[in-house]
């Protein structure tokens, strides 16, 4: 099996932006862990700050992988261009926060791609990631 995971703006700041929301370790530090935790399961890894790139990325992986790990970033807020293109997928997707987005500002309540997603994780800081793989690795999502 392989899962691609993607991350979204400002999310290449891990472990030195606001560690009290989102930890002290990068996801540099973090991805190798996660590897380790899953070794019959293909990790790929992509961070992008630009939101086409993400769709360009996504797009891709639609048919060179079996699940995509989405941590959109802020553009979960914004974004119905990244909504689109997960209803385009054949690929299940499965959002991913650090923080419990509905413990803070208001404006993170909303997700403009949950609706396009199999499934919501959020509030388990970098442990979110490894949740959402045991999801698409358990059984067949869609």
């Amino acid at each position: 099996m392989k899962i691609l995971i993607i991350n979204g703006p400002n999310l290449n700041m891990l472990g030195q932006r606001e560690p009290g929301i989102y930890g002290s370790s990068s996801f540099d530090t973090f991805l190798p862990r996660l590897r380790e935790r899953f070794p019959d399961v293909e990790i790929d890894y992509y961070q992008s700050n630009v939101e086409g790139f993400l769709i360009d990325k996504m797009q891709e992986a639609n048919t060179s992988c079996d699940g995509i790990v989405l941590n959109a970033g802020a553009y979960t807020h914004t974004s119905i261009a990244l909504q689109d293109c997960i209803r385009s997928l054949r690929v299940p997707v499965v959002e991913v926060h650090i923080s419990n987005v509905h413990r803070r500002e208001e404006f993170r309540h909303h997700s403009y791609i949950s609706c396009a997603c199999v499934g919501v994780i959020c509030g388990f800081g970098l442990d979110s990631y490894r949740l959402a793989i045991e999801a698409l690795t358990a059984s067949p999502l869609s």
